[in-house]
Order: structure tokens, then sequence, then C-alpha cells
């Protein structure tokens, strides 16, 4: 075994072991029937995190290892963006955040599942560090995409990288150009196509909770 598999291995059990400390630290916070608590949501917070960016190693690893694919269905978006607020609003609660999130009615999507709650769950542990107070999950269908953007109301991303982002979005990623959690989610929206169409990701400030914007175009 090399060292990449060794470290894969251990990335795996570091993972579990995380998992199981998340889960306690949960039970812990309705046990003690806690509404609001800065102390237990930043713990919350950083395991959360912590566990995101191992997946999101493990992800990279599988993917370059050509171990990991995508796996395309046919998704409910509205009931996806339920099921992703409400796995984050514990954490949210006590950091005194709220999640919410909107979609047409009906809007079907065709995407990774898996891949893409990975995605998300992180873009939502920087949303939360961010946020002043909100953090709004978002979908519609625009220019032939399916958009999915989280956007908070904290100060937005630095002028820097919204120029940057503008030169790379429509090209496949490489490795080392941005942050970890963006680039994962630029390679996860890359590996989505239709046709000659790729999926890619776009930074905007200003948007509908006047903070930052981090949204996903899936064809």
């Amino acid at each position: 075994m090399n060292f990449p598999d060794i470290l894969a291995s251990l990335i795996h059990d570091m993972k579990n072991s995380l998992g199981l400390v998340i889960n306690t630290i949960d039970d812990l916070g309705e046990e003690l029937h806690v509404q609001e608590n800065p102390k237990l949501g930043t713990l919350q917070h950083e395991a959360r995190r912590l566990n995101s960016n191992l997946i999101t190693l493990l992800s990279l690893y599988k993917i370059d290892k050509g171990q990991l694919t995508t796996n395309i269905e046919e998704i409910d978006v509205e009931q996806f963006l339920y099921e992703i607020s409400v796995d984050n609003q514990a954490t949210a609660n006590n950091m005194g955040i709220t999640i919410s999130y909107e979609s047409e009615e009906g809007l079907v999507g065709y995407f990774d599942e898996w891949l893409m709650r990975g995605v998300i769950n992180s873009l939502i542990g920087n949303g939360l560090r961010y946020s002043a107070s909100q953090i709004l999950l978002h979908a519609e269908f625009r220019d032939d995409y399916l958009v999915l953007s989280i956007d908070d109301d904290g100060n937005g991303f630095p002028q820097s990288m919204i120029e940057a982002q503008s030169a790379q979005q429509q090209k496949k990623p490489e490795q080392g150009e941005t942050q970890l959690g963006h680039y994962f989610a630029s390679l996860v929206a890359h590996m989505h196509s239709n046709g000659e169409r790729e999926g890619f990701i776009k930074l905007a400030n200003n948007q509908r909770l006047g903070g930052g914007s981090f949204s996903l175009w899936l064809p």
C-alpha cells in the first residue's frame, strides 16, 4: 500500500470517528434543551466543518484514482433543499443564524445527489462563519441551467475573488487554483455535463441577502 492509499484509509477512519463525535454533540444539545448556545454552536460548526473537509479530501482522492463518477438521478429540488436545511439547522440555531430555502414549485433537477449534498454542506459551513444572521438556499431554472445558490448576509466575497473567478468559471479547474472547498465545488460542477455544456460555479455579492452568493450552474 502506497502513502496516498494509507492517507486515504486514515482519513476514512477519522471521518467515521468524527461522525460519532458530531452525533454525540447533537444528542447532548437535545438533552440539555438548548435553543441557542454560541459555545455549543461553535463546537458543532467546527466539528462539521472538519468532517466536511475530510469528506472533500476523500472524494478528491477517489476522483483522482478514477474511483468516483457521477450518479445522475432525477431529484425533487425543493425536498433536496429542505433536507439540507434541516441537517444544518441545529448548528445554525446555536450560532444565532437562520437557514431558509426557496425553490420554484415542482422544480426537478438531474444531478449526483451525494456529491451535490457534500458541496452544499461545505458551502453552508463557510457561510456560517461569515453570515450575520441568515443563510438562504435558493434554486431556479435559468438560461437552460439548474442554478443552486447559497446566499448570506455577511460582508460578501473580496473583490479580488469576484474578479479572479470570472476568468476561470467556464473552464475545468486545476488543482491549487482556488481554496479547497471552491476547488471541490468547481470540480463537481464540471463533472455534470449535458452535450457540450458543463457545469460551473459563480461568485457574486449583493444578491438576495446583500452578502456573498455562491452558485452552482448545472446543465
